[in-house]
């Protein structure tokens, strides 16, 4: 690596980080629905506004002791562990996609996912639903993106990007709604919540069909591991409910990071 890489791999860790802080504010505020913006953070118990000195992503919450500086509450460890988790994705995106791949458009696109794939985690996990600008807004962009970014879609035109995000869109939305609609008739019940629908066609819009197949089988797969696992140690019963977006963003992580080789080696075994 050159000095260059390791200045900008390093601003992008910074950077992450930072949204990471922004992240939680969203976590917390959108369920909530109130402004994202306005007012500052403040803390939850006392109600005074945090400095910015004690706003520093992980450095603070360590100085701090996990408490506040006024009130003495604790402060949820997950406010950092959402910030380090930002970090490092960003970091990780930005070595494979910009440093490794040299491709710096796809790896700024990638970024964004990220930070709309935690924020639709988070939420998911403590509400169990998806926020429409995670869903919809991906849906949205997601086609802005790949018109912008051919590269996104190995596309050799701006139009041919365009309708690789289209089919991407169509097969990602259209297979999960197939297979709610399939899981309903047979259990009798609501088996796929709709904020899953429109996630996995955001992503498609952004990934491409050929992603859309793998992140099926592994949300699948992560999801049944983690079922199966809550069920054995009697955290959860059979028939509890679980959110499914976390398994959805984990398989789209796990695609930029390197699972798109994995797909290509494994169809080219088919190709022999």
């Amino acid at each position: 690596m050159t000095f260059w890489d390791i200045y900008w791999s390093a601003l992008i860790f910074f950077l992450g980080l930072c949204f990471g802080s922004f992240l939680n504010v969203c976590i917390y505020r959108i369920p909530a629905e109130k402004s994202i913006v306005h007012p500052p953070s403040s803390c939850p118990k006392c109600g005074m506004r945090i400095k910015w000195f004690d706003n520093i992503p992980v450095l603070s919450w360590c100085l701090l002791r996990a408490r506040c500086r006024t009130c003495k509450a604790p402060i949820s460890a997950r406010y950092p562990l959402v910030e380090a988790l930002t970090g490092v994705l960003f970091l990780a995106v930005w070595l494979l996609h910009a440093v490794a791949y040299g491709q710096l458009s796809v790896a700024l696109c990638y970024l964004l996912a990220v930070f709309g794939l935690l924020l639709g985690t988070f939420v998911d996990l403590d509400e169990m639903w998806l926020p429409d600008r995670v869903t919809i807004g991906g849906m949205i962009i997601a086609p802005i993106l790949s018109l912008l970014v051919p590269e996104l879609h190995d596309a050799a035109t701006r139009l041919l990007s365009l309708k690789a995000s289209a089919i991407g869109l169509a097969v990602g939305f259209g297979s999960l709604w197939l297979v709610g609609k399939i899981g309903t008739a047979i259990f009798k019940k609501e088996a796929m919540g709709f904020g899953d629908v429109k996630l996995m066609g955001a992503l498609g819009a952004l990934l491409g069909w050929p992603a859309v197949i793998f992140i099926l089988f592994f949300s699948a797969l992560f999801g049944s591991v983690v079922g199966v696992s809550l069920i054995v140690t009697g955290k959860k019963e059979l028939q509890s409910r679980l959110p499914y977006g976390p398994y959805i963003a984990l398989a789209a992580l796990f695609w930029m990071l390197g699972g798109d080789g994995i797909w290509a080696a494994y169809t080219a075994l088919f190709a022999i």
